[in-house]
């Protein structure tokens, strides 16, 4: 069993490890419905609407318990709230290998496995990065990030190959026994914090005070942290960009590129690599987007981020769908794909603290959650009243416009005095 005492500060990375393979497990669940709709539809006969309304549920509830569980993690700790989650998650997923009704699909992998997953969101990254990192903190956010959406994209080839003959239970099966196999890695490998294993925070001095935790008050500490919150115009400002980073990633394209791209003649696995591609992009993508939130205003980096994002889903319609056009969407989108975050968490812990900061970052993630909901069954509603997926690709485009110039406007009147992340 390895020292954590002999490894010191450095075992803050073994922490972010471990955290971000369950970040992945997380991802790859929340990605799932998207393989496996074509597969349901075709096994039960329900229409496209019925199905994305499960998976706008789950991503709905995957945003709503992320303050909370930033909350249990201030209460009960880190390591038991992730592992309450984890087990949410292999219920929802392998219990469904026996459902026959819509409203068990509904149950499991909409209101249980959102539940579950919620609890391993990237709130837990903001969490840990606070307790284990005074130094690097952007560089780490947009390490953990990147795997949230690697996990989305990277296993996705994966799961439709699994789907290769019209089967969804394999998807199912797979994800519920990532889910419970990592249970046992968290509870051996998961300190509650740095003073636990008689060390302090990486880039801090010996000695150095322990960053202050809240009393035991998840749920009260998470309503009081939100009415504190939506009194600032920084809240509403960080809320209503994330509600449009939401609505253009996994909402949308997350959820209902591989079957736009199915409708346009495109295999499912082919539409699932340029997913994957997009993922191993994003690792680069958001990494590189917590260096340079260590470094640079994060309010201009957001202004950048949502600009291209919309600018590049207008675009996808009008490029066709050949493969080079796909090919250059997915590298460039791949890129942009969740780079928002550590800017996004930046801000919050600017002003809101370092405490506070991960349960009002939970509170925005619930916006981004919301607008992922609203695309993940607009999308789907559109495409079944239109038989077309162009207007809902063309109205998250000119959102994403809206939101650079809404960063760049409200957020130039927020104050910028109070402690953010520490150069690295």
């Amino acid at each position: 069993m390895l020292h954590r005492r002999a490894t010191g500060q450095h075992y803050a990375f073994i922490v972010i490890a471990v955290t971000f393979v369950a970040l992945l497990v997380a991802a790859a669940l929340r990605s799932a419905p998207s393989v496996m709709m074509l597969p349901l539809e075709a096994h039960f006969g329900w229409d496209r609407a019925t199905i994305s309304l499960a998976a706008a549920i789950g991503i709905f509830l995957y945003g709503l318990t992320g303050p909370f569980a930033a909350g249990l993690m201030q209460t009960i700790g880190i390591r038991r709230t992730m592992i309450g989650g984890l087990t949410l998650m292999a219920v929802a997923t392998l219990s469904s290998l026996w459902m026959t009704e819509r409203w068990h699909y509904v149950l499991s992998w909409g209101l249980i496995s959102g539940i579950g997953s919620g609890a391993i969101a990237p709130v837990l990254g903001a969490t840990v990065i606070n307790r284990w990192f005074a130094a690097r903190r952007g560089l780490m956010m947009g390490l953990l990030t990147a795997s949230t959406a690697t996990g989305s994209l990277l296993f996705l080839p994966v799961l439709a190959w699994l789907t290769r003959n019209g089967a969804w239970t394999p998807v199912a099966l797979s994800v519920g026994l990532g889910a419970a196999c990592l249970i046992p890695v968290v509870w051996l490998l998961m300190p509650e914090d740095p003073a636990a294993i008689g060390a302090t925070r990486y880039g801090e001095a010996a000695g150095a005070a322990a960053p202050r935790t809240g009393p035991a008050r998840g749920a009260s500490m998470a309503i009081g942290t939100l009415m504190e919150g939506i009194r600032t115009p920084i809240f509403w400002l960080l809320f209503g960009t994330f509600f449009v980073c939401g609505l253009t990633t996994n909402g949308l394209v997350g959820t209902h590129l591989i079957a736009y791209c199915g409708d346009n003649g495109i295999a499912p696995v082919q539409a699932a690599g340029l997913l994957s591609l997009m993922g191993l992009f994003d690792l680069l993508g958001t990494t590189a987007s917590g260096w340079l939130t260590d470094r640079y205003d994060p309010r201009k980096l957001l202004f950048v981020y949502y600009g291209l994002r919309g600018l590049s889903l207008i675009a996808l319609p009008l490029a066709g769908f050949q493969s080079t056009g796909l090919l250059l969407f997915a590298i460039f989108y791949g890129l942009d794909w969740v780079a928002t975050v550590p800017p996004t968490v930046a801000l919050a812990n600017r002003h809101f603290g370092e405490e506070k900061a991960p349960i009002i970052f939970g509170w925005v993630m619930t916006g981004h959650q919301i607008g992922a909901a609203v695309a993940a069954f607009g999308a789907g509603l559109i495409r079944e009243q239109t038989g077309s997926y162009l207007p809902a690709f063309t109205i998250a485009g000119a959102f994403g416009v809206l939101a650079a110039f809404a960063a760049v406007g409200v957020a130039r009147k927020a104050p910028v005095h109070e402690a953010g992340f520490q150069h690295g």
